[in-house]
């Protein structure tokens, strides 16, 4: 598994991930900084990422698109610090590395992990 970490997010989260032996990198060092959030999904969908990020955009263009990937984890905390919330994070990609690579919305809060399989089919009833 490869994750794209967002702008939203501190480059620090690609050190703890690499050094927790996930690959990763910051959109920083692939990417403009000012880049739309759809530049950042075509290019973890065309490179096989998952995409790590605090935006809520990220899931609103899965549902809006009907996408099957990239997959996307969310970080839904008050304090997204690698510090606070990083070894929780990485027990969660660990625990839904299979559904990751196969594309999901895995949503990481302080109290729980919520996992939604690709592609995502919410109703507005």
């Amino acid at each position: 598994m490869k994750l794209i970490v967002d702008m939203n997010l501190s480059p620090r989260w690609a050190g703890l991930l690499v050094k927790s032996g996930i690959e990763a990198a910051h959109w920083s060092e692939l990417g403009a900084n000012n880049a739309p959030d759809s530049e950042i999904m075509t290019y973890a969908r065309v490179n096989d990422y998952v995409v790590l990020t605090h935006d809520l955009d990220f899931s609103a263009i899965l549902a809006a698109t009907h996408g099957e990937k990239p997959s996307v984890v969310q970080i839904r905390a008050e304090d997204v610090s690698p510090d606070v919330i990083g070894l929780q994070v990485i027990a969660a990609l660990r625990q839904m590395a299979i559904e990751l690579e196969n594309g999901a919305l895995l949503t990481v809060e302080p109290n729980r992990t919520r996992m939604r399989l690709l592609p995502l089919n919410w109703s507005l009833d």
